[in-house]
């Protein structure tokens, strides 16, 4: 758990940012903000105008804003909500249970059934001539991979303090969906994008920052005009 307004705070001044500025880029009240970083959730409109303020205002500073309307969900959502969230987690682990000993009793089931066949096959015919098919075979093994679900990235393109202009934006690689093309990102706004991998070409970098999972990625140094985004950096364009 982790203090949201002063997080909020802490980014705000690292970046030598105020609330009329902030206000203008994000088009949300300077008050409304100043609560946020009070954590006075109750001179906010309403619940769903907390969590979309909450999550533009942390990813304008480049942090994760998902982060941040998560934990604001587990400090602060109806106890309710929390009472009904409970209650179906429970109902489809009871469902699934009640499925993992139907499987069981079939299993079972059948292992009686084939060992009473192999009696009755053993005790009618002679015992220099008896052969049981199959009995001695080995047992089939199957190897189940587990596994926890990726998470597909944020990544956040951002101009700071001069417009910069996108080429291309493609899903993948250049040959991948255009996700936006040939316009200006203007100063202090940002584009965001829910993918493992985009491949930008841009005409300038100069004023560029590219935020990944609320964590800032260098460009390279040559800072060439097309590059590769991942989750683990950017590398130029081959």
């Amino acid at each position: 758990m982790f203090e949201i307004g002063s997080s909020l705070r802490e980014a705000r001044l690292r970046k030598s940012l105020d609330f009329p500025e902030i206000e203008s880029d994000t088009k949300i009240r300077g008050k409304y903000l100043q609560a946020l970083e009070e954590e006075r959730f109750d001179l906010l409109p309403g619940e769903s105008y907390i969590k979309g303020f909450l999550r533009n205002y942390a990813e304008y500073l480049g942090l994760d804003g998902q982060v941040y309307v998560d934990e604001f969900n587990s400090r602060y959502v109806a106890p309710a909500e929390v009472q009904s969230i409970r209650a179906r987690r429970t109902a489809q682990a009871r469902r699934q249970r009640r499925l993992q000993g139907g499987v069981l009793v079939a299993v079972l089931l059948g292992i009686a059934l084939v060992t009473a066949l192999v009696i009755v096959a053993w005790t009618a015919g002679s015992p220099a001539k008896q052969a049981v098919p199959g009995v001695t075979t080995a047992p089939k093994t199957t190897t189940t991979r587990h596994g926890h679900a990726r998470r597909t990235p944020s990544i956040v393109l951002r101009a700071t303090r001069a417009p910069v202009f996108l080429v291309a934006v493609h899903r993948g690689g250049p040959a991948g969906e255009v996700l936006f093309q040939n316009k200006e990102l203007a100063a202090g706004h940002f584009l965001r994008f829910k993918a493992r991998k985009l491949w930008v070409n841009s005409g300038t970098t100069s004023g560029l920052v590219v935020i990944v999972n609320g964590k800032q990625k260098p460009l390279p140094s040559s800072r060439p005009q097309a590059f590769v985004i991942t989750k683990s950096g950017i590398s130029p364009s081959a």
